[in-house]
């Protein structure tokens, strides 16, 4: 009996999952459309009303418990776990077939390196995007010229990550949300931004549609007050550093590609198939930090699978 229940459960969730990836897009999946899934995944006699359910939205319920084991009486006696691990197991496997997009992400720009950010991903002809601190792009001619390279480039997307950059006193700077926010939109108007979308100095935040994460609670008000205020705040998955001065990493371009290639292959970056990799412009002052780059580039182009996008896009859903 138990081994009949378990093969019934097995054609269950394949069933599922072929719905799934039958009807997969790329884009945004609303409360509707994942209620009609999660009727699927319940085994009510629901018709799915539209063409737009999503593998990564199935999984984020799942995550999060909102889908209910177990799917049918006719299996009733099946373990509830072991059903939710079949079915996350079906939707990695589905996701695993898809591209995976990769944002790599430089702060605190311009400086020195920011020029050979630009040449270097340029030469790759691959996309990027840049945090941008206000105050830096008016610190010298060569500042601003870098700058304008950046905003100039079809290549590299430039975003805000405030104007002082906090003066590097973080908690201070965050104990007044309305003069944070004030300090963002300073930087928004005297760079001519064309996104609203932040990341915060001295933080790894998340906040954008249903999304939020937060790292330390000085920064949640902030965070809050530019959401209010129309923005999208983005943190990272993993961070690679680089002595500026020396071109010494932390950790090697073998050591930071496998893990890239391990979160992306495991799920466990924020949103599956979708990896921010953070950097900081003066990472890259001299050749060797510049070659540093160039490898991991090379690297991750290997795979044709993986695709390098602006944060703009992301996350990239199917």
């Amino acid at each position: 009996m138990l081994k009949k229940t378990f093969v019934v459960c097995i054609a269950v969730l394949s069933s599922l999952i072929f719905v799934i990836s039958c009807n997969s897009i790329v884009g945004s999946t609303n409360s509707s459309e994942l209620g009609d899934s999660t009727d699927v995944v319940a085994g009510k006699n629901t018709k799915i009303q539209k063409d737009t359910v999503k593998l990564m939205d199935i999984l984020d319920s799942l995550n999060k418990g909102k889908i209910q084991f177990p799917p049918l009486d006719s299996i009733n006696k099946v373990d509830p776990k072991l059903a939710k691990k079949m079915l996350r197991d079906s939707i990695y496997r589905e996701l695993n077939k898809k591209d995976k997009h990769i944002y790599l992400t430089f702060d605190d720009g311009p400086l020195i390196g920011s020029s050979a950010i630009d040449s270097i991903i340029t030469s790759k002809n691959i996309k990027i995007s840049t945090f941008l601190v206000g105050k830096h792009a008016g610190m010298s001619k060569r500042l601003k010229r870098d700058f304008e390279r950046y905003m100039n480039n079809p290549l590299v997307d430039c975003y805000n990550h405030s104007f002082s950059h906090a003066a590097n006193k973080f908690h201070v700077f965050y104990s007044n949300p309305e003069l944070a926010v004030a300090d963002f939109e300073k930087c928004e108007e005297e760079l001519g931004l064309k996104h609203k979308i932040v990341r915060m100095p001295g933080r790894n935040i998340w906040l954008y549609d249903d999304v939020r994460r937060v790292d330390l609670t000085s920064g949640s008000q902030t965070a809050d007050l530019l959401g209010v205020n129309g923005y999208r705040i983005y943190g990272w998955d993993v961070e690679w550093k680089i002595n500026g001065l020396t071109g010494k990493p932390v950790q090697s371009v073998e050591e930071l590609y496998g893990r890239i290639r391990n979160m992306l292959g495991n799920k466990s970056t924020l949103k599956p198939n979708n990896i921010v990799l953070l950097m900081h412009d003066d990472m890259f002052q001299n050749k060797k930090g510049q070659q540093l780059l160039s490898n991991l580039i090379d690297s991750l182009k290997q795979h044709k699978d993986y695709k390098f996008d602006f944060i703009a896009n992301y996350p990239i859903k199917y």
